[in-house]
C-alpha cells in the first residue's frame, strides 16, 4: 500500500502498529525540509495524517470500509533542522461515521515539534 505514495516519498516508516495506536518515523531531509533549513510544516502534517490514516484502517471492517482524512490541524510548537521525527498517533474516538486522532511528534530527545489532531471518515465502500 505504501509503494508510489506520498508515504514512500517522504521516508515515512511504520514501526509500531496496533489497534488504537500507531507508532511512525520520519528523516527530516531535503524531501522534507522548507527552503529555510527547517522541517517543513507540510510535512510534519503529512506525517500526522498518514499515522490518524493506518490507525483508522486497521479499526474498520476493511471488507465494507475504507477511510479517508476528513480534518486535520496541527500546532508547530519546535523548529528541527535534522535527523528524525517520531509521531505517536492515538484514537481518541471511533465512532461509526469517524474517528478523531491524536499526533504527538517528538524528537530524539523526546521533545514535542508538532501536535495535532485528524478527525478521519469512516467511508462505506461500494460494491
Amino acid at each position: 500500500m505504501i509503494k508510489d505514495t506520498l508515504v514512500e516519498a517522504l521516508g515515512i516508516e511504520i514501526t509500531h502498529l496496533e489497534a488504537g495506536k500507531v507508532i511512525a518515523t520520519m528523516p527530516v531531509d531535503h524531501r522534507t525540509k522548507q527552503p529555510f533549513g527547517l522541517l517543513h510544516g507540510g510535512a510534519s502534517v503529512a506525517l500526522a495524517e498518514t499515522v490518524a490514516s493506518i490507525g483508522a484502517y486497521e479499526l474498520v471492517d476493511k471488507e465494507t470500509e475504507g477511510v479517508a482524512g476528513l480534518e486535520i490541524n496541527a500546532n508547530h510548537v519546535r523548529p528541527k533542522t535534522e535527523g528524525i521525527v517520531t509521531a505517536v498517533g492515538t484514537v481518541l474516538h471511533q465512532g461509526k461515521s469517524t474517528m478523531v486522532w491524536d499526533i504527538k511528534i517528538t524528537d530524539e530527545q523526546d521533545k514535542l515539534i508538532c501536535v495535532s489532531r485528524c478527525t478521519i471518515a469512516v467511508i462505506k465502500l461500494r460494491k
